[in-house]
């Protein structure tokens, strides 16, 4: 869009409030709401925010900070609608005092690693599949752990009672311009996932950080608490962030189909598979950025823990979709929705990139259940895991040569600060668990 059309827009959807959204290192998305008199400073990129008071931007002395709109991102907000006054949004990066964009800015480092891409003939699509959980809220409005239905995979009414919920969630998300594939019931009790159709890659991340936050306004007036939490119940699937992601060449093809390769694929796919694996271990902390996401990665829920490829097994955490042509692409499971999609796609790009340009062969495909498999048979076949707990995924970010590429300097120390604090609170905190098992025994 141009800025007239959002300014016609503007008068013809009568908007009175404009909200200005960016998103943290940590994938929390930010607003700074204006109402109608700032609408054409706001558009001006002339809006400035403290940036001293966001996680891992600045320090106090370099608080002065920009809001640069992105005018493809301008959509009116449904749900906002009151009394026939709108409210609309628009997605901005963070720009400093000098006019030079913020290298800490998650959006700005996706734009970076896309332009090096762009620099060897490649643009990247993602299409990404966010599960999430409907709970119930107890008698003060608080978030509970009570699901709202006993349905499962593929299940309808009466038993996924959580259906309404889901088809106002479609219905706004197509309001405000997602083309979406199909919606249904998950595994577990109270489980949902909605899937909207790809995009590139940057326009992905705005989209599934649009998702999200729609998934849990609309909840929220169904009287539900949606969570995209990795695994908020023990016992039971938790939920995943499978992300679809292919190359393209520069006339419009795609750089993964090779109607005469083995399975249909190009060498350059394979060079990005092996890329993949290669440092699988090293982007979990940004895939898999919580304590808590480690609890999902674990053997007997359908979560990937082992750094495998196969064409047809699920339980390998690169699966090769059975599409071909310009739907050729590959399916890396082991992210979840918890994590900032700006930089998981920078991560897994550079990651496959890395393959690409240094002519990595990617390992034997493994067709067989992995789960199954004894710790013998896993070792004879190569076959690595992811690592088991943040701790770890944080030593292996940390060992992982391409971090810095893909991330930049300033993003990565922040980031890695951050989630060492995280876990170090964690390791430090007194559980039920303990409580449950210790404090009467001993």
């Amino acid at each position: 869009m141009t800025r007239d059309e959002i300014m016609k827009t503007i008068e013809e959807k009568n908007v009175h409030f404009f909200r200005l959204q960016f998103v943290d290192i940590f994938g929390y998305m930010k607003n700074v709401a204006v109402p109608l008199s700032q609408i054409e400073k706001a558009l001006d990129g002339q809006m400035m925010f403290d940036g001293s008071s966001i996680d891992g931007f600045v320090r106090i002395n370099e608080s002065d900070m920009y809001l640069k709109p992105d005018y493809d991102t301008f959509t009116i907000l449904p749900w906002r609608d009151q009394d026939g006054r709108n409210a609309a949004r628009i997605i901005c990066d963070v720009y400093k005092s000098d006019g030079t964009p913020f290298e800490g800015c998650p959006r700005n480092n996706l734009k970076r690693v896309l332009a090096d891409a762009r620099d060897m003939g490649f643009t990247m699509n993602v299409g990404t599949e966010a599960e999430f959980f409907l709970f119930k809220r107890d008698e003060e409005g608080c978030a509970t752990t009570i699901t709202n239905d006993v349905a499962g995979y593929f299940d309808v009414d009466p038993d996924d009672t959580g259906i309404n919920c889901r088809r106002e969630i479609i219905e706004t998300l197509e309001d405000m311009g997602f083309e979406i594939e199909a919606s249904h019931h998950e595994v577990a009790e109270g489980q949902h996932e909605v899937n909207f159709k790809y995009s590139d890659a940057l326009a992905a991340a705005d989209n599934t950080l649009t998702f999200k936050w729609v998934v849990r306004s609309i909840a929220s007036k169904h009287g539900f608490h949606a969570t995209f939490m990795p695994k908020p119940i023990f016992g039971i699937n938790g939920s995943g962030m499978h992300t679809n992601q292919s190359l393209f060449n520069t006339d419009g093809t795609n750089a993964f189909f090779d109607e005469n390769g083995p399975l249909q694929l190009s060498e350059t796919a394979y060079k990005y598979i092996a890329g993949i694996a290669k440092n699988a271990k090293g982007f979990a902390a940004v895939t898999n950025p919580l304590v808590n996401s480690y609890k999902r990665l674990v053997p007997g829920y359908e979560a990937p823990v082992y750094v495998a490829w196969s064409a047809s097994n699920r339980s390998a955490l690169i699966r090769i979709p059975a599409s071909r042509g310009l739907g050729t692409r590959t399916e890396v499971r082991c992210p979840d929705p918890a994590c900032n999609p700006y930089l998981a796609f920078a991560m897994m790009l550079v990651s496959g990139l890395d393959g690409v340009k240094n002519n990595l062969e990617a390992p034997d495909s493994v067709d067989q259940d992995i789960f199954a498999m004894t710790p013998a048979e896993k070792e004879a076949a190569g076959i690595d895991s992811l690592p088991a707990s943040l701790q770890e995924a944080i030593a292996a970010l940390k060992e992982n040569p391409i971090a810095r590429e893909a991330l930049g300097e300033h993003i990565l120390q922040k980031y890695i600060e951050g989630k060492e604090k995280e876990w170090d609170s964690y390791r430090t905190a007194v559980t039920d668990w303990e409580l449950e098992n210790y404090l009467s025994n001993y």
